[in-house]
């Protein structure tokens, strides 16, 4: 691998940072959002970005609506939609439909929760996105300087080829 491959294999890493940040930072209004953490490697086919769920809490938010739950710890509230797919989710806003059930802002019905041990549901709460604005925001600022470094670095491997070229082609 030479040096403009690991180069653009740098810019392609940085370009998918810059897409998790973003989608972290799109979502960090959305109740129950988790968010995802870019995570690099050096392969011998260059840098390599992997995606990892961040399984951390995200906060409570009281609301005092007696249809809402947060979950506390691990677990999924279980829905499904009018097609019969079961979807899980941490968004636990729900509203009681005119058949006195639950459903979410998509019309999914609640049908249950899976919980770990030691977790449990909190009526009258929501979780929040476990992701950081600012946080994210720097992580984009980074990926884009990472993206940047490594635009300069194959625009500098290219003058020096062309420029040893050239002087090659005096030579003979």
């Amino acid at each position: 691998m030479d040096g403009i491959d690991l180069a653009g294999s740098a810019m392609v890493a940085a370009r998918r940072r810059l897409e998790i940040a973003a989608d972290n930072l799109a979502n960090v209004s959305a109740d129950g959002f988790r968010g995802n953490a870019a995570r690099g490697t050096l392969t011998p086919a260059g840098v390599a970005i992997s995606t990892v769920r961040l399984e951390r809490q995200g906060a409570l938010r009281h609301t005092g609506r007696d249809t809402d739950r947060a979950i506390v710890g691990s677990g999924v509230f279980l829905v499904r939609d009018a097609r019969g797919r079961v979807t899980e989710t941490r968004n636990g806003a729900f509203t009681r439909g005119a058949d006195g059930k639950l459903r979410d802002d998509a019309g999914r019905l609640l049908i249950g929760t899976r919980l770990a041990a030691g977790s449990s549901v909190r009526s009258g709460f929501l979780e929040t996105a476990n992701v950081d604005a600012v946080g994210e925001m720097v992580s984009m600022l980074a990926a884009q300087r990472s993206f940047e470094s490594a635009e300069k670095v194959v625009a500098a491997i290219d003058g020096t080829r062309q420029k040893a070229a050239s002087d090659v082609g005096k030579a003979a």
